[in-house]
């Protein structure tokens, strides 16, 4: 369990000021997730990890799609058959 002290020396290591209306909270939070390291250390590391899902995504698919013209039809400004953008630097 962490104690407020604990808390205190973590915050002047990481130069976050906290105050000693925030330590409850702060203490109660680091106490959580260290029982949650504690769980994943019950975990057997020595068991390979098996997932059920191995490829989720969809085949491709080739569709019917627009034009270069009609892609090209409500551009600002184009050139040499694509659009044009001003320039960045």
């Amino acid at each position: 369990m962490v104690t407020a002290e604990d808390v205190r020396k973590i915050a002047k290591l990481a130069d976050v000021g906290i105050d000693d209306s925030e330590l409850s909270e702060f203490t109660t939070q680091c106490s959580g997730i260290l029982e949650y390291f504690a769980v994943l250390d019950t975990l057997d590391q020595n068991k390979p990890f098996i997932r059920d899902r191995y490829n989720v995504l969809r085949e491709d698919e080739v569709l019917p799609s627009l034009t270069q013209e009609e892609s090209l039809r409500n551009a600002g400004q184009t050139e040499k058959g694509y659009f044009k953008a001003p320039r960045v630097m």
